[in-house]
């Protein structure tokens, strides 16, 4: 256990370096008034990297194989409600434990108060729960992923219109926030046990995309949501409060005031597991206690992991993002921040453990033909261009759907053309790319550039509808470029299926031409004889 968690910090402090090196460099450029914002980021980096750390530890040693024992044994029951059911209970579940989320569910509630985090984080991971509902019943019944897709964005496209601003971008990112280290495992086990169970004896496509329809969902509960919010104050939301993610308190304070609202994530998914591992699956004592002892470094971790992002991660973003408006500066200088958001899109995404595990299953199912490298390089191409359009939006104050409705559109025109497998990939890979790293510095970075702008141009735009978006960019992208990939990898296919067919035929007629040879030279052979 020593071993792997000091390998896990490790790879995480790795993950973490390109931000390190843009915060250093930008602290260069603006140096902080005290030492003590000093101390205050140096511990809240050190939590960050220790929490995750401790966190994912904790994950592979109790959610993960829950995860797994739960989704492998519903070869058990071929009841269709009873999987649904259990589909849904488990993704939401899973979804409230998301750290990512509960990050993103504090960023809001300390703008708009009248959203409160507990509530958000309830509705996103209940439209989990419906999306994962929803993919299971496509496996069982084998509808076509893409007529799945283009139904369901239909769906969002047409709640956008009744939705209030102020709800469409937090709808995008809470989507993208709730599909995370804790909710994907169990998911993607979820819809693996289903496929073997109600899918026997087809494709491994039939398994993908479960990620992208069960992200789809939150997108809708949140729009939902909006509505009712806004009809329920008489048709107004009241005003936002000004953006700080800046505290006063020490780090044990902050410490002791997460200590009920970690517990609150983390207990239901333990509750709901107990009754499933000892009265339906029947687990031996041991394995049991030691499934329950795993639970403790994942509260533990989570505990110190969004500790450290209150006390000194959110501040450095917000420090970040404001300096580059600072008066003392030319008007141009603003602009540097589509090159740090385009760098640190593409320096975490490249470095990201997931992309790689993305990379690797996709050249496995390719043959080779698309290499991990291709794949990462890829996708930290367009998320570094996902992270500069959500900065240029931000500082050009243009409504989000004039980006994202163009984005999506692409994304669903392009599933005629692309084959079924990485139409699964795409969506999948969509839901993952933005994680707790994303939450813990890129929203504040980007929500304290939305104050800078409101405060500079007259508040033409409020901070809720102008600084959220960014996990919604980084969502969407992938899935233009996994599918181009795939469309790329069908025409190589058939290119090589041709030449091949065309060599098979070369060798046949020259196999042919040969006999024909042999019997006109045996032929002239007899005639000569004669």
């Amino acid at each position: 256990m020593r071993s792997k968690f000091l390998q896990t910090v490790r790879d995480t402090f790795y993950s973490s370096l390109p931000l390190a090196v843009i915060i250093v460099i930008c602290l260069l450029i603006a140096p902080l008034s005290s030492i003590g914002d000093y101390v205050k980021i140096i511990v809240g980096y050190a939590c960050v990297v220790l929490g995750q750390a401790m966190f994912l530890v904790g994950l592979d040693t109790s959610i993960l194989p829950i995860g797994r024992m739960v989704g492998g044994s519903f070869a058990k029951y071929n009841k269709l409600a009873f999987v649904l059911c259990f589909g849904f209970v488990f993704g939401l579940l899973a979804t409230v434990a998301e750290p990512a989320l509960s990050v993103l569910a504090k960023q809001i509630s300390s703008i708009i108060p009248i959203v409160n985090s507990t509530v958000f984080i309830w509705i996103t991971g209940t439209g989990i729960g419906i999306g994962v509902a929803i993919a299971l019943l496509r496996i069982v019944k084998n509808i076509n992923i893409k007529w799945v897709f283009a139904i369901l964005y239909s769906l969002i496209f047409l709640l956008v219109v009744f939705s209030p601003s102020e709800f469409i971008a937090l709808a995008f990112d809470g989507s993208g926030a709730t599909t995370g280290d804790v909710s994907v495992p169990f998911i993607l086990a979820l819809g693996l046990g289903i496929s073997a169970t109600f899918s026997k004896g087809k494709t491994n496509d039939d398994s993908l995309g479960i990620i992208g329809i069960a992200s789809v969902g939150p997108i809708i509960a949140v729009l939902i949501y909006g509505i009712i919010v806004k009809a329920a104050n008489g048709g107004t939301l009241p005003p936002e409060n000004t953006f700080d993610m800046s505290s006063n308190s020490g780090f044990g304070a902050i410490l002791m005031g997460n200590v009920l609202d970690v517990a609150l994530a983390v207990l239901p998914i333990v509750l709901i597991s107990v009754p499933f591992l000892t009265f339906l699956l029947k687990l031996p004592r041991r394995t049991f206690l030691m499934l329950m002892l795993g639970v403790i470094p994942v509260y533990v971790g989570l505990l110190i992991f969004l500790s450290g992002i209150d006390y000194g991660f959110g501040f450095v973003g917000q420090y970040i993002g404001q300096m580059f408006f600072d008066e003392s500066r030319p008007e141009y200088f603003k602009w540097l921040l589509l090159l740090v958001g385009f760098v640190l899109g593409a320096a975490i995404t490249v470095s990201e453990p997931a992309v790689t595990v993305l990379g690797a299953q996709i050249e496995e199912l390719t043959n080779g033909h698309i290499k991990n490298l291709t794949i990462r390089i890829t996708l930290a191409l367009g998320i570094g261009v996902a992270s500069l359009l959500s900065i240029l939006k931000i500082l050009t104050e243009i409504n989000i759907l004039y980006f994202l409705a163009p984005l999506y559109a692409i994304s669903i025109i392009m599933m005629i053309f692309t084959p079924k497998l990485f139409v699964g990939l795409a969506f999948d890979s969509g839901g993952v790319t933005g994680g707790a790293l994303t939450s813990a510095f890129l929203t504040p970075l980007t929500l304290s550039i939305a104050a800078s702008v409101a405060e500079a141009n007259g508040s033409k735009m409020s901070i809720l509808t102008n600084g959220f978006g960014i996990i919604s960019f980084i969502s969407v992208t992938p899935l233009i470029a996994i599918q181009a990939l795939g469309i790329i990898y069908n025409i190589r296919l058939k290119l090589a299926q041709k030449c091949e067919a065309e060599e098979s035929f070369d060798d046949l007629e020259g196999f042919v031409m040969g006999d024909t040879n042999n019997e006109n030279a045996n032929e002239s052979e007899d005639s000569e004889n004669e």
